[in-house]
């Protein structure tokens, strides 16, 4: 299916780009979240009037991204969990905890922003964690998990 893109899309395309997809992945992720439309002649007339506007949108949210990132900069979150005595917590450390522990540090971050290479934190010690804050901006925090 050819769509044009309405924000840019990871590993797909930037504002604008038309492309071609699988039809299951524009009828059920990109065209449903307002990533994209169907390329046909009367969206990308609609589209041509309209891309001053989404380029602003874009360009704002890149801007709101970038302040956040300035905020998660040189960041480590302290967590204490129940540990056991060889290290292992009881339970883990998972992208909740963290977005949780950040908003109530007054930096608001969603569970979805939150990537963990590893997976869920297991064990006591300093790891390194990605947020997404948007799609060009990636911003990298220490989180230090100490016993109770």
């Amino acid at each position: 299916m050819q769509i044009i893109l309405m924000e840019k899309v990871v590993n797909l395309g930037a504002l604008g780009d038309v492309v071609k997809v699988k039809d299951g992945y524009a009828r059920n992720y990109l065209i449903p979240q307002g990533k994209a439309k169907r390329a046909t002649a009367n969206n990308l007339k609609q589209f041509e009037a309209r891309r001053a506007e989404l380029e602003k949108i874009q360009a704002d949210s890149l801007a709101a991204a970038l302040a956040r990132a300035d905020q998660l900069a040189d960041l480590t979150l302290v967590l204490t969990q129940k540990a056991g005595m060889d290290g292992r917590l009881f339970g883990s450390v998972s992208n909740i905890d963290i977005a949780e522990a950040l908003t109530s540090q007054g930096i608001t971050v969603s569970k979805s922003e939150v990537r963990m290479p590893d997976g869920s934190i297991k064990a006591i010690g300093e790891f390194l964690v990605s947020i997404a804050l948007h799609t060009d901006v990636v911003s990298e925090i220490t989180v230090a998990v100490q016993p109770e």
